[in-house]
């Protein structure tokens, strides 16, 4: 790779490594790097049949039904998960569908190396927007197969300026890449690159799965009122403008999952609630809720799409950071969809927005127009309700595409 890209992996390498002495989420980071080439040789894998890699946690969700179908069908198979976020790793280290969890080294020439041989993949699958130089580089120096699935192209990305011909030819690199849309295809082959097929998304496959495994919470359903919003991902940002919109809206009742939380976060969300609040840190647990709670507030991770079940409305976190997260999570379940301006990177949201299922907001003006259209008339919020379902409907089967080109491609023997 670019000197000049192995020279800003070796100072973001080195900023984690300071960032740990005092914060907790860099520490895990780093601590847990410690650890990748002891847990794979604890794993017993001389040779992984697959290696999927993923961001985060959303990532993970778009590669949980590839990583399903896969060991469904090939049981005998042995795959490797890896994260580059500590919240993806910390959340899914113990997945039981694959042989083995790990943080991705960083990217320098010999980690790739180093990584790539203990790993020794027959394929190799990356989630959306991971392009990693010198672990692309070197699975290309091997002929090892390499993917790319549910990915998803901008025209402002950096493959496509003048100067992005090192980021162009890392697209080489790949043996085919699974793309979101037909724009994202277009765009690819803009530049030479002609090995894509437009297979969709596979996050609403797994949206679809979640909503079929119904896990019954009768506790909140009864406490839920005929209008009741789900805060999911919720951001300090967030809770900002929407908090201030529920105070003026005493019958309105809330369920609150924060994006991250420790006691801190938690005491705040609690104080500044408008009205009585409860703290849930089980929601599989039958637990009473009164009548005049205002609002749930959860404290357990991995429950959000369950969770979206007990409401009426959603409000998507992460609008006023660096985007939001998984609309799909909620829209499968016919709720409409209140998200705020950062969403350009996300297909499904410009998809609802046009076709009336999706709503911006920047202020509380704002999402006070959206409430009220939503909340003051049951058609408004009925056919809202209808498009998003119908939406995540018409998107389902990217996993069975991906999953019988790649491994057809491969001549691969159960």
């Amino acid at each position: 790779m670019n000197p000049l890209y192995n020279a800003g992996i070796a100072l973001y390498s080195a900023a984690a490594r300071i960032a740990a002495l005092r914060q907790g989420k860099a520490r895990r980071l780093v601590d847990g790097h410690k650890q990748i080439f002891s847990r794979i040789e604890r794993s017993g894998c001389k040779q992984f049949d697959v290696w999927i890699h993923a961001a985060s946690v959303g990532e993970f969700e778009q590669a949980r039904p590839l990583i399903e179908r896969i060991r469904a069908e090939r049981p005998q198979w042995k795959i490797l998960l890896s994260f580059f976020s500590p919240s993806g790793f910390e959340l899914r280290k113990n997945y039981d569908k694959a042989d083995c969890v790990v943080y991705l080294p960083f990217d320098t020439p010999a980690n790739a190396r180093r990584f790539i041989d203990a790993v020794n993949p027959r394929v190799a699958i990356f989630v959306k927007y991971e392009f990693w130089g010198n672990y692309l580089s070197e699975l290309k120096r091997r002929n090892i197969p390499t993917y790319i699935i549910s990915a998803i192209f901008r025209p402002g990305q950096r493959f496509f300026k003048r100067w992005g011909g090192m980021w162009r030819r890392l697209l080489q690199c790949f043996t085919h890449l699974y793309v979101q849309d037909r724009a994202s295809a277009e765009l690819l082959r803009g530049i030479g690159i002609e090995n894509v097929t437009v297979a969709g998304d596979t996050r609403f496959d797994r949206v679809s799965a979640v909503r079929s495994q119904r896990l019954d919470m009768p506790y909140l359903e009864r406490w839920a009122t005929p209008v009741t919003i789900v805060a999911g991902s919720s951001w300090e940002a967030d809770e900002e403008i929407y908090l201030r919109w529920l105070a003026a809206h005493p019958d309105v009742k809330i369920i609150i999952a924060p994006h991250e939380f420790d006691d801190r976060r938690i005491k705040a969300i609690c104080e500044a609630v408008p009205g009585k609040s409860a703290l849930i840190t089980d929601i599989m647990r039958e637990e009473k809720v009164d009548d005049d709670v205002r609002a749930v507030i959860v404290n357990c991770f991995g429950k959000l799409s369950a969770l979206y079940r007990c409401g009426h409305v959603a409000l998507i976190g992460g609008g006023f950071g660096a985007g939001i997260h998984n609309i799909n999570e909620a829209a499968v379940y016919g709720m409409p969809v209140i998200f705020g301006p950062k969403h350009n990177k996300f297909k499904e949201a410009a998809d609802l927005i046009e076709l009336g299922g999706g709503f911006e907001y920047h202020d509380l003006d704002s999402l006070s127009a959206v409430m009220s259209r939503l909340c003051s008339s049951q058609k408004s919020l009925s056919d809202a309700s209808s498009i998003c379902e119908k939406y995540i409907a018409g998107n389902i089967g990217a996993t069975e595409k991906i999953y019988s080109l790649i491994f057809s491609e491969n001549n691969t023997e159960k």
